[in-house]
């Protein structure tokens, strides 16, 4: 037997294996006609085709996602990305699921509009609520984020880990699921910290105040005595220096920006969409899109990316 201990949680990060292609049976929640584009009638039943120029989307309640972005381009170096930060709404983490699923699919439109040949959900939340939605409304493929329970059962030496997540209780089932497939024998102990995203998305990434915070988060976890630490969400590898430093390097901390970014090389390789570099244009373009204010978006998305950047506002 397991045990499992949640408090508010919904699920940390590693990648969801994503079928490219719509089909009936993924229809777990119902699109409506009226609700689907006439982008996604001209491929439903038919291969998706696309250039291999286009970009490949990602979005996010806020700036997350852009440690998923990171793994993405040190993967896939040579393609275009247009990143949405859904930073008006954010964080999705204290939505109800209908309105993340709306969201979801306000957006996921948005980067098809744009192009997109792919998008990947870089959002435990958007993906465990809207995934299903996704993929029987539009016609690209997704990839998404689910907790990396399996990853996690499988290194600790001390049969017990720890999951830092940001969503309300309710989650806990679906956590609870992926324990008993993956985790058996496994004490799991899940903690929610929405007060670590607030940091992320307000830039402070390290220092005293911030170590702080991060410590007593955690404190849960680590009371426990866990050996292993699953980041459950896509802005939390964004503290990982404080959270290594906090354990004093004595716990090993997960997180799967490079499992997505593999997965992604996978589906696109599979489509045959992956682009080659050339001559002209050998490393990507990337474009930066926010539902709130662009400015503020712009200064942290350059701090968390390490480069500068300029994010374009859209309303959905």
């Amino acid at each position: 037997m397991h045990h499992f201990s949640s408090e508010n949680v919904t699920g940390p990060d590693e990648y969801y294996g994503i079928d490219p292609l719509w089909s009936p049976s993924d229809n777990i929640y119902p699109a409506r006609d009226a609700e689907r584009s006439q982008h996604s009638f001209d491929y439903v039943g038919t291969r998706f085709i696309a250039s291999l120029e286009a970009p490949i989307g990602l979005f996010d309640s806020g700036a997350g996602g852009l440690t998923i972005l990171s793994a993405l381009r040190q993967e896939l170096p040579c393609e275009n990305y247009i990143y949405f930060g859904d930073t008006a709404h954010c964080p999705y983490g204290l939505r109800s699921d209908p309105d993340v699923i709306e969201l979801s699919c306000q957006v996921s439109q948005f980067l098809i509009d744009q192009g997109a040949k792919l998008i990947v959900v870089a959002c435990n939340t958007a993906s465990q609520a809207a995934l299903n939605t996704l993929r029987a409304t539009f016609a690209v493929p997704f990839v998404g984020v689910v907790p990396a329970v399996k990853t996690a059962a499988r290194v600790t030496k001390k049969g017990r880990i720890g999951i830092a997540v940001t969503n309300q209780a309710a989650k806990a089932l679906y956590l609870r699921q992926l324990i008993d497939e993956f985790a058996e024998g496994i004490e799991v102990y899940a903690v929610g910290c929405p007060e670590l995203v607030t940091l992320v998305e307000q830039g402070e990434l390290d220092g005293s105040g911030v170590e702080e915070v991060v410590r007593h988060a955690l404190q849960p976890l680590l009371t426990k005595d866990v050996d292993v630490i699953v980041l459950g969400c896509t802005h939390f590898p964004a503290l990982r220096p404080v959270v290594e430093r906090i354990t004093n390097h004595r716990v090993q901390v997960i997180d799967s920006g490079s499992a997505i970014a593999r997965r992604t090389r996978s589906v696109l390789d599979a489509e045959a969409l992956i682009r080659q570099a050339n001559s002209a244009s050998a490393n990507g373009e990337l474009q930066l899109w926010c539902s709130g204010n662009p400015a503020a978006f712009s200064a942290i998305s350059s701090k968390l990316l390490g480069y500068p950047v300029v994010a374009t506002q859209a309303t959905l």
